[in-house]
């Protein structure tokens, strides 16, 4: 499945991939033998990959678009790059001891099993020490380069990630994408602790439309790839409930997702632009959550139900959304 960028630059903060698809009786790709030489080219490409780049792409639709509004135009150049920079490692840092923590079920899902570690490409050993490098190597620079909060910040990112949502959550409970969703919400927490040295209600606004947003949009992934979680015992909703209660579940979070990104209107001061986008965008957003809501309950179910049309609007709607959140304070 071959999809644009834009559209997977949010698919999953917590460590879901659009990957190509492929048929169930397929057998998983055949591993590549770490031992021995290996090319560069494919050695750089394997643990570039363990960062999960599409991934990390969230950080310039979240973390960027709240820097201008903390700055109330264009943010300090320096200060801008280093965050986007160190950034990018520290997501990737968890990503990729994600995928060591989650090497025996990435090679089990079809989704998941062209990984480096599932194929083979990097060690176990290799993985997690590249990991454990990214996050100390971007724990220092926002230290020395940015500020000491936004290293901290950085720094619960990561542990929150790999200990409370990888180690805890993911394999226990339905509510994991829940809860663990605070990581992937916390470059708007660093990007605005980037510029201000502070943090204020607006950024928690703004954290808290990510932490909703997140669950229906996952969930509805999910549900395309329910029998990939089932297969690998992990208890995403949709593998533990029926279509009609994620669909349900779904649309309540999107409503609480429209109603907070409506009060970051008043609460950060923002112009006509947000608002419109955000009253637009909203709008179309809880309409298709209806559309799947009618159509579980006439008792359309599975693939019919186009759950994945759900989460790329999903997607759409929070990049333009933090576009807003960019383009308004350079006008008012």
């Amino acid at each position: 499945m071959d999809v644009d960028p834009i559209v997977t630059v949010l698919s999953n903060k917590l460590d879901i991939e659009l990957t190509e698809e492929m048929p169930a009786e397929l057998p998983a790709p055949p591993a590549a033998p770490v031992a021995g030489r290996r090319p560069v080219g494919a050695l750089v490409r394997a643990y570039v990959a363990l960062t999960k780049p599409r991934v990390i792409e969230l950080l310039l639709i979240t973390t960027l678009p709240v820097m201008f509004l903390a700055a109330r135009g264009v943010p300090p150049l320096g200060a801008a790059l280093a965050t986007l920079v160190f950034g990018t490692m520290s997501a990737g840092a968890a990503n990729a001891i994600n995928c060591y923590i989650d090497r025996d079920i990435d090679a089990k899902m079809r989704r998941t099993r062209r990984r480096p570690l599932a194929r083979a490409q990097v060690s176990p050993a290799e993985a997690l020490i590249f990991g454990v490098v990214l996050a100390v190597g971007s724990t220092a620079g926002f230290a020395l380069t940015v500020n000491v909060l936004a290293a901290a910040l950085s720094v619960f990112a990561i542990l929150f990630y790999v200990f409370v949502y990888s180690l805890l959550l993911k394999r226990r409970t339905s509510q994991n994408v829940v809860w663990g969703g605070i990581a992937g919400c916390m470059p708007v927490l660093i990007g605005w602790a980037a510029i201000t040295e502070s943090l204020s209600w607006t950024p928690f606004v703004m954290f808290g439309v990510v932490f909703l947003w997140t669950p229906p949009h996952t969930w509805t992934l999910a549900m395309r790839y329910r029998e990939d979680y089932k297969l690998a015992n992990v208890p995403m909703l949709p593998v533990v409930a029926t279509e009609r209660r994620v669909v349900v579940e779904s649309l309540l979070y999107t409503w609480a997702t429209v109603a907070c990104s409506l009060a970051l209107w008043p609460v950060a001061g923002m112009g006509p632009v947000y608002g419109a986008v955000a009253v637009v965008l909203g709008a179309v957003f809880l309409l298709e959550g209806h559309r799947l809501l009618r159509a579980v309950r006439a008792g359309v179910t599975g693939v019919h139900l186009r759950p994945m049309r759900f989460f790329h609007l999903s997607n759409v709607y929070l990049a333009l959304l933090f576009t807003a959140v960019a383009i308004d304070p350079m006008f008012f």
